[in-house]
């Protein structure tokens, strides 16, 4: 699929209703013939319902795997191993292929995830996680730090942001996203430039800011609310989650070290906080939370802009900024935190406490 602006699956994006009891969703006729041709699913999460979604294209529907967690955030997916950020601890999963073939021969899974180990963090806020040269780079909101996970203690702190005066538990920037570049954390997101127990709060509207790591310095200032930066397709992506916007930085102007928030090209404008992305070929895959009205959330454009939210996952082709398909949630579904895509059209992910987890062993 080379343009999903002329591609044929797009052409019908009437919704289709699924009701898997209080998780109802519904999706465009088309999510699952472009899952078809990418050649993939979507894993999801979300911390609100406490739950982690595998979405997959089965025989030409859209079918939701839900998986209980603990305030599942982060979510980081590499070479077979797929890492899952709780309250407390990171939960590791590894595919093992030969799974499939013992406990479901009649379909092609690809990827089947059995638990592997558990990383206990303590209740440091995981936000963003991603995989790098150097191991699992974790997102510490609440000591505002960059952290790697360590044998001997439950975190190594690597990085923070240079206003950051002292590692303590008071999220004083609410640092929330994370890009990597070649193996290594390279952009971040935070809520604000601040150094106080939750300063971030007193401008939220548009306070955030995305900083270099390398450097340690601010890009841009001026974001509302930003979330999920991400280098794809030789641009800086980033999401406006107070405005709903999608956007991405001019690389013309990148390369002459030009950040402005005035560099940002607001591709798409959409019905709900944005949080959450990944791309696959010319689409991105973009989270989208409802969230209730609240002291967190009142005074933002998108509030003002969008009184009936949604919540789910809507596709994005990312040369027109048009919306090509969604998939939205509905019930008890409010929040979307994570989206990533994983390489593979139907896989499993087991339970802790399915009993086929219990009697599997990687020796």
């Amino acid at each position: 699929m080379q343009n999903t602006k002329d591609s044929q699956i797009i052409q019908d994006s009437s919704p289709v209703k699924v009701e898997p009891g209080s998780l109802n969703s519904v999706y465009s006729q088309n999510m699952p013939d472009i899952l078809t041709q990418l050649g993939i699913s979507l894993v999801i999460s979300t911390y609100q319902a406490g739950k982690v979604i595998m979405v997959q294209a089965v025989n030409g529907v859209i079918t939701t795997q839900f998986r209980d967690f603990n305030k599942p955030m982060g979510i980081a997916v590499s070479n077979g191993h797929l890492s899952i950020g709780t309250q407390n601890a990171v939960l590791h999963y590894q595919s093992v292929p030969d799974l499939a073939s013992r406990y479901d021969p009649d379909r092609n899974h690809g990827d089947f995830y059995a638990p592997q180990r558990v990383s206990v963090t303590g209740d440091i806020d995981i936000h963003e996680m991603a995989w790098g040269t150097d191991g699992l780079w974790i997102v510490n909101t609440k000591y505002g730090a960059l952290c790697t996970l360590d044998a001997n203690q439950n975190l190594t702190p690597r990085w923070h942001p240079h206003f950051i005066s002292a590692l303590s538990p008071e999220d004083r920037c609410h640092l929330n996203g994370l890009a990597m570049v070649d193996g290594k954390p390279k952009y971040v997101t935070t809520f604000g430039e601040t150094d106080s127990a939750g300063g971030w709060r007193e401008n939220k509207r548009d306070g955030g800011i995305l900083m270099d790591v390398e450097s340690n310095q601010i890009l841009t200032r001026g974001l509302s609310m930003p979330h999920s930066p991400r280098v794809y397709d030789g641009k800086l992506w980033v999401l406006e989650s107070g405005t709903g916007g999608v956007g991405w930085f001019d690389p013309a102007a990148l390369a002459q070290g030009l950040y402005g928030s005035q560099f940002i090209q607001i591709m798409a404008q959409l019905p709900g906080f944005t949080r959450g992305l990944d791309f696959a070929g010319p689409l991105a895959f973009v989270g989208l939370a409802q969230v209730r009205e609240s002291s967190v959330t009142t005074g933002f454009p998108l509030v003002e802009r969008v009184e009936d939210r949604a919540c789910g996952v809507w596709v994005i082709n990312i040369y027109t900024g048009e919306t090509v398909a969604f998939l939205r949630f509905e019930g008890e579904v409010h929040e979307i935190f994570a989206v990533q895509v994983l390489p593979a059209l139907s896989p499993e992910m087991l339970a802790w406490d399915d009993a086929r987890s219990m009697s599997t062993f990687k020796l």
